[in-house]
Protein backbone atom coordinates (compact mmCIF):
# COMPACT_ATOMS: atom_id res chain seq x y z
CA UNK A 1 0.00 0.00 0.00
CA UNK A 2 1.11 3.44 -1.35
CA UNK A 3 1.85 5.71 1.87
CA UNK A 4 1.49 9.26 2.27
CA UNK A 5 3.45 12.15 0.40
CA UNK A 6 6.17 13.30 2.45
CA UNK A 7 7.44 17.09 2.00
CA UNK A 8 10.82 17.25 4.37
CA UNK A 9 11.74 20.96 5.38
CA UNK A 10 15.01 21.73 6.61
CA UNK A 11 15.42 25.14 8.21
CA UNK A 12 19.07 26.75 7.74
CA UNK A 13 20.44 29.94 8.91
CA UNK A 14 24.04 29.79 8.27
CA UNK A 15 26.79 29.36 5.89
CA UNK A 16 28.85 28.00 8.20
CA UNK A 17 27.16 24.62 8.10
CA UNK A 18 27.25 24.48 4.17
CA UNK A 19 28.49 20.90 3.89
CA UNK A 20 26.13 19.89 6.71
CA UNK A 21 23.72 21.31 4.45
CA UNK A 22 24.14 19.47 1.55
CA UNK A 23 24.68 16.15 3.39
CA UNK A 24 21.21 16.48 4.89
CA UNK A 25 19.72 17.21 1.37
CA UNK A 26 21.70 14.36 0.14
CA UNK A 27 20.69 12.21 3.21
CA UNK A 28 16.74 12.93 1.68
CA UNK A 29 17.62 12.54 -1.71
CA UNK A 30 18.79 8.98 -0.63
CA UNK A 31 15.44 7.45 1.23
CA UNK A 32 14.41 4.38 0.53
CA UNK A 33 10.72 5.69 0.68
CA UNK A 34 11.47 9.13 -1.63
CA UNK A 35 10.40 12.35 -0.67
CA UNK A 36 7.41 13.85 -2.62
CA UNK A 37 9.70 17.45 -2.16
CA UNK A 38 12.92 18.48 -0.09
CA UNK A 39 12.21 22.55 1.09
CA UNK A 40 15.48 24.42 2.33
CA UNK A 41 13.78 27.45 4.41
CA UNK A 42 16.61 29.97 4.70
CA UNK A 43 16.16 32.32 7.54
CA UNK A 44 16.93 35.55 6.98
CA UNK A 45 20.05 35.21 5.17
CA UNK A 46 20.39 36.34 1.80
CA UNK A 47 24.13 34.92 0.75
CA UNK A 48 22.57 31.37 2.08
CA UNK A 49 19.51 31.65 0.11
CA UNK A 50 21.72 32.63 -3.26
CA UNK A 51 23.93 30.06 -2.43
CA UNK A 52 21.56 27.59 -2.38
CA UNK A 53 19.72 28.75 -5.27
CA UNK A 54 22.27 28.38 -7.21
CA UNK A 55 22.89 24.98 -6.05
CA UNK A 56 19.67 23.88 -6.15
CA UNK A 57 18.28 25.94 -8.73
CA UNK A 58 17.30 23.24 -11.62
CA UNK A 59 16.34 20.81 -9.12
CA UNK A 60 12.73 20.19 -9.03
CA UNK A 61 12.66 18.22 -6.07
CA UNK A 62 14.17 20.87 -3.85
CA UNK A 63 12.94 23.83 -3.57
CA UNK A 64 14.91 27.18 -1.46
CA UNK A 65 12.58 29.70 0.08
CA UNK A 66 13.12 32.58 3.04
CA UNK A 67 11.67 32.51 6.17
CA UNK A 68 8.47 34.85 5.48
CA UNK A 69 8.36 35.42 9.48
CA UNK A 70 10.41 36.55 12.14
CA UNK A 71 14.00 35.77 12.77
CA UNK A 72 14.36 31.94 14.73
CA UNK A 73 13.23 28.07 13.72
CA UNK A 74 9.89 28.24 14.50
CA UNK A 75 8.62 30.75 11.54
CA UNK A 76 11.01 29.03 9.46
CA UNK A 77 9.00 25.45 10.00
CA UNK A 78 5.97 27.43 9.62
CA UNK A 79 6.75 29.14 6.59
CA UNK A 80 8.25 25.07 5.48
CA UNK A 81 4.26 24.21 6.19
CA UNK A 82 2.64 26.32 3.99
CA UNK A 83 4.56 26.25 1.37
CA UNK A 84 4.28 22.25 1.25
CA UNK A 85 2.40 19.64 -0.59
CA UNK A 86 2.96 16.63 1.44
CA UNK A 87 -0.13 14.92 3.66
CA UNK A 88 2.80 14.81 5.65
CA UNK A 89 5.59 17.18 6.83
CA UNK A 90 8.73 16.00 7.75
CA UNK A 91 11.29 18.49 9.44
CA UNK A 92 15.52 17.47 9.45
CA UNK A 93 17.88 19.49 11.09
CA UNK A 94 20.39 21.35 9.13
CA UNK A 95 23.57 19.15 10.63
CA UNK A 96 22.31 15.61 10.72
CA UNK A 97 21.95 13.15 8.39
CA UNK A 98 19.31 10.68 7.94
CA UNK A 99 19.35 7.28 7.75
CA UNK A 100 17.79 5.24 4.41
CA UNK A 101 15.00 4.22 5.78
CA UNK A 102 14.35 6.83 8.18
CA UNK A 103 10.99 8.23 5.95
CA UNK A 104 9.83 4.72 5.37
CA UNK A 105 9.39 4.11 9.14
CA UNK A 106 7.68 7.49 9.67
CA UNK A 107 5.27 7.30 6.83
CA UNK A 108 4.66 3.71 8.26
CA UNK A 109 2.79 4.78 11.46
CA UNK A 110 0.40 7.13 9.60
CA UNK A 111 -1.52 3.85 8.75
CA UNK A 112 -3.22 4.70 11.38
CA UNK A 113 -5.66 7.50 10.78
CA UNK A 114 -5.67 8.65 14.82
CA UNK A 115 -1.63 9.32 14.36
CA UNK A 116 -0.77 13.15 14.11
CA UNK A 117 2.83 12.70 14.80
CA UNK A 118 5.80 10.49 14.42
CA UNK A 119 9.37 11.35 15.53
CA UNK A 120 12.51 9.30 15.57
CA UNK A 121 15.34 8.56 16.92
CA UNK A 122 18.63 10.99 17.33
CA UNK A 123 22.37 9.48 17.56
CA UNK A 124 25.27 11.61 18.53
CA UNK A 125 27.70 12.41 16.43
CA UNK A 126 30.63 13.68 18.81
CA UNK A 127 33.34 16.22 17.07
CA UNK A 128 35.68 14.61 18.87
CA UNK A 129 34.99 11.27 17.89
CA UNK A 130 33.12 9.87 20.99
CA UNK A 131 30.76 10.67 23.76
CA UNK A 132 33.06 13.15 26.36
CA UNK A 133 33.60 10.63 29.34
CA UNK A 134 31.29 13.08 31.67
CA UNK A 135 28.35 13.69 29.74
CA UNK A 136 25.39 11.51 31.05
CA UNK A 137 23.12 10.17 28.03
CA UNK A 138 20.19 11.31 30.59
CA UNK A 139 21.32 14.49 29.32
CA UNK A 140 21.36 14.35 25.60
CA UNK A 141 18.32 16.26 24.62
CA UNK A 142 21.43 19.17 25.40
CA UNK A 143 22.93 18.59 21.76
CA UNK A 144 19.57 17.70 20.35
CA UNK A 145 19.42 13.91 20.27
CA UNK A 146 17.52 11.11 22.25
CA UNK A 147 17.99 10.70 25.87
CA UNK A 148 18.47 8.05 27.70
CA UNK A 149 15.07 7.39 29.91
CA UNK A 150 12.71 7.69 26.58
CA UNK A 151 11.05 3.91 26.36
CA UNK A 152 12.18 2.08 23.24
CA UNK A 153 10.37 0.93 19.95
CA UNK A 154 7.48 2.59 18.55
CA UNK A 155 6.24 3.93 21.79
CA UNK A 156 3.05 6.67 22.27
CA UNK A 157 4.67 9.58 23.18
CA UNK A 158 3.07 13.18 25.03
CA UNK A 159 5.34 14.97 22.52
CA UNK A 160 7.88 14.70 19.66
CA UNK A 161 11.56 15.84 19.35
CA UNK A 162 11.94 18.79 16.92
CA UNK A 163 14.79 18.05 15.20
CA UNK A 164 13.55 14.31 14.02
CA UNK A 165 9.47 14.64 13.49
CA UNK A 166 6.69 14.55 11.35
CA UNK A 167 3.19 16.15 11.29
CA UNK A 168 -0.13 15.14 9.35
CA UNK A 169 -1.09 18.32 7.78
CA UNK A 170 -4.42 18.21 9.79
CA UNK A 171 -2.31 18.71 12.80
CA UNK A 172 -1.65 22.33 11.65
CA UNK A 173 -5.47 22.72 10.06
CA UNK A 174 -6.34 21.77 14.44
CA UNK A 175 -3.78 23.75 16.37
CA UNK A 176 -1.65 25.87 13.68
CA UNK A 177 1.48 26.24 13.15
CA UNK A 178 4.92 26.72 15.93
CA UNK A 179 4.32 29.57 18.32
CA UNK A 180 6.67 32.41 17.65
CA UNK A 181 8.78 33.27 21.11
CA UNK A 182 9.41 30.17 22.02
CA UNK A 183 12.40 28.54 20.46
CA UNK A 184 16.09 28.94 18.53
CA UNK A 185 16.79 32.49 17.15
CA UNK A 186 20.12 31.93 15.34
CA UNK A 187 22.92 32.15 17.66
CA UNK A 188 21.58 33.61 20.35
CA UNK A 189 20.90 31.86 23.84
CA UNK A 190 19.69 27.90 23.02
CA UNK A 191 15.97 27.98 23.29
CA UNK A 192 13.93 25.27 22.39
CA UNK A 193 10.47 23.34 23.24
CA UNK A 194 8.63 24.81 20.44
CA UNK A 195 7.71 21.15 18.91
CA UNK A 196 6.76 20.35 23.02
CA UNK A 197 4.49 23.60 23.26
CA UNK A 198 2.79 22.56 19.71
CA UNK A 199 2.11 18.82 20.32
CA UNK A 200 0.55 19.60 24.00
CA UNK A 201 -1.72 21.99 22.27
CA UNK A 202 -2.29 20.05 19.54
CA UNK A 203 -3.59 17.22 22.27
CA UNK A 204 -5.90 19.45 23.61
CA UNK A 205 -7.40 20.64 19.75
CA UNK A 206 -7.95 16.54 18.96
CA UNK A 207 -8.36 14.80 22.44
CA UNK A 208 -7.92 11.43 20.17
CA UNK A 209 -4.70 12.50 18.41
CA UNK A 210 -1.82 9.87 18.79
CA UNK A 211 1.61 10.72 19.10
CA UNK A 212 4.25 8.62 18.28
CA UNK A 213 8.34 8.16 18.44
CA UNK A 214 9.59 5.07 16.32
CA UNK A 215 13.05 4.90 17.22
CA UNK A 216 13.85 2.91 13.92
CA UNK A 217 13.99 6.42 12.27
CA UNK A 218 16.92 7.34 12.76
CA UNK A 219 19.04 10.18 12.27
CA UNK A 220 22.73 11.36 12.98
CA UNK A 221 23.23 14.65 14.28
CA UNK A 222 26.94 16.87 14.07
CA UNK A 223 27.48 18.37 17.50
CA UNK A 224 30.65 20.30 17.64
CA UNK A 225 33.58 20.68 19.25
CA UNK A 226 32.02 23.94 21.33
CA UNK A 227 28.92 21.76 22.36
CA UNK A 228 30.85 19.25 24.21
CA UNK A 229 32.02 21.74 26.49
CA UNK A 230 30.79 22.04 30.11
CA UNK A 231 29.93 25.80 29.83
CA UNK A 232 27.44 24.97 26.89
CA UNK A 233 25.97 21.75 28.58
CA UNK A 234 24.90 24.37 31.63
CA UNK A 235 23.97 26.98 29.55
CA UNK A 236 21.67 25.05 27.35
CA UNK A 237 20.10 23.53 30.70
CA UNK A 238 19.42 26.85 31.72
CA UNK A 239 18.26 27.79 28.27
CA UNK A 240 15.59 24.74 28.35
CA UNK A 241 14.46 25.97 32.04
CA UNK A 242 13.85 29.42 30.36
CA UNK A 243 12.07 27.57 27.91
CA UNK A 244 10.23 25.43 29.64
CA UNK A 245 8.69 28.70 31.49
CA UNK A 246 7.67 29.92 28.45
CA UNK A 247 5.39 26.76 27.57
CA UNK A 248 3.71 26.59 31.03
CA UNK A 249 2.61 30.01 30.49
CA UNK A 250 0.90 29.07 27.09
CA UNK A 251 -0.20 25.30 27.89
CA UNK A 252 -0.30 25.04 32.10
CA UNK A 253 2.04 23.57 34.16
CA UNK A 254 -0.32 20.18 34.14
CA UNK A 255 0.51 19.20 30.56
CA UNK A 256 4.09 21.25 30.27
CA UNK A 257 5.49 19.59 32.90
CA UNK A 258 4.00 16.08 33.12
CA UNK A 259 7.13 14.50 31.34
CA UNK A 260 9.94 16.09 32.87
CA UNK A 261 8.02 15.32 36.40
CA UNK A 262 8.91 11.99 35.71
CA UNK A 263 12.22 12.90 33.90
CA UNK A 264 13.51 14.31 37.27
CA UNK A 265 12.00 11.74 40.03
CA UNK A 266 12.72 8.19 38.19
CA UNK A 267 15.69 8.79 35.11
CA UNK A 268 17.88 11.34 36.82
CA UNK A 269 18.33 9.70 40.30
CA UNK A 270 19.21 6.53 38.50
CA UNK A 271 21.48 8.04 35.77
CA UNK A 272 23.54 9.35 39.75
CA UNK A 273 23.23 6.58 41.04
CA UNK A 274 24.97 4.43 37.76
CA UNK A 275 27.72 7.39 37.47
CA UNK A 276 28.55 6.99 41.87
CA UNK A 277 28.39 3.27 41.00
CA UNK A 278 31.06 3.35 38.07
CA UNK A 279 33.28 5.54 40.19
CA UNK A 280 33.16 3.14 43.11
CA UNK A 281 34.17 0.64 40.42
CA UNK A 282 37.22 2.68 38.95
CA UNK A 283 35.03 3.45 35.29
CA UNK A 284 35.93 6.09 33.77
CA UNK A 285 33.73 9.58 34.06
CA UNK A 286 31.54 8.11 36.56
CA UNK A 287 31.88 10.87 38.97
CA UNK A 288 31.63 13.56 36.22
CA UNK A 289 28.74 12.26 34.71
CA UNK A 290 26.47 12.32 38.18
CA UNK A 291 28.26 15.79 38.81
CA UNK A 292 26.64 16.80 35.37
CA UNK A 293 23.53 15.42 35.88
CA UNK A 294 22.90 17.72 39.46
CA UNK A 295 24.56 20.69 38.00
CA UNK A 296 22.20 20.17 34.84
CA UNK A 297 19.24 19.47 36.88
CA UNK A 298 19.65 22.54 39.35
CA UNK A 299 20.66 25.20 36.05
CA UNK A 300 17.32 23.40 34.43
CA UNK A 301 15.92 24.74 37.67
CA UNK A 302 17.00 28.07 37.95
CA UNK A 303 15.88 28.91 34.00
CA UNK A 304 12.83 27.27 34.86
CA UNK A 305 12.09 29.17 38.13
CA UNK A 306 13.50 32.60 36.44
CA UNK A 307 11.65 32.90 32.82
CA UNK A 308 8.14 31.75 35.28
CA UNK A 309 9.21 35.36 37.13
CA UNK A 310 9.61 37.27 33.91
CA UNK A 311 6.72 35.37 32.03
CA UNK A 312 4.58 36.58 35.24
CA UNK A 313 6.02 40.46 35.16
CA UNK A 314 5.85 40.69 31.29
CA UNK A 315 2.55 39.08 31.31
CA UNK A 316 4.00 37.01 28.39
CA UNK A 317 1.58 34.92 26.16
CA UNK A 318 2.00 33.51 22.64
CA UNK A 319 -0.24 32.64 19.66
CA UNK A 320 0.06 29.75 17.20
CA UNK A 321 1.14 31.01 13.90
CA UNK A 322 -1.57 30.17 10.72
CA UNK A 323 -0.23 28.12 8.17
CA UNK A 324 -1.53 29.00 5.22
CA UNK A 325 -1.18 27.28 1.85
CA UNK A 326 -0.36 23.42 0.77
CA UNK A 327 -2.94 21.21 -0.19
CA UNK A 328 -2.30 17.23 1.07
CA UNK A 329 -1.72 14.60 -1.77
Amino acid sequence: MTGPGVSVVICAYTEDRWEDIRAAVSSVRAQSCPALETLLVVDHNPGLRTRLEHAYGEDGGVRVLVNTGPRGLSAGRNTGIAASRGEVIAFLDDDAVAERDWLRHLAEGYADPRVLAVGGRTVPVWASGRRPAWFPPEFDWVVGCTYKGLPPGRVRVRNVLGGNASFRRTAFEAAGGFATGIGRDGDRRPLGCEETELCIRLARARPDAVLLIDDRAVIHHRVPASRERFAYFRGRAYAEGLSKALVTRSVGAGKGLESERRYAARVLPAGVARGIGDALLGRPGGAGRAGAIVAGALSAAAGYALGGLRARRAGTSFSPAPTRGGSGE
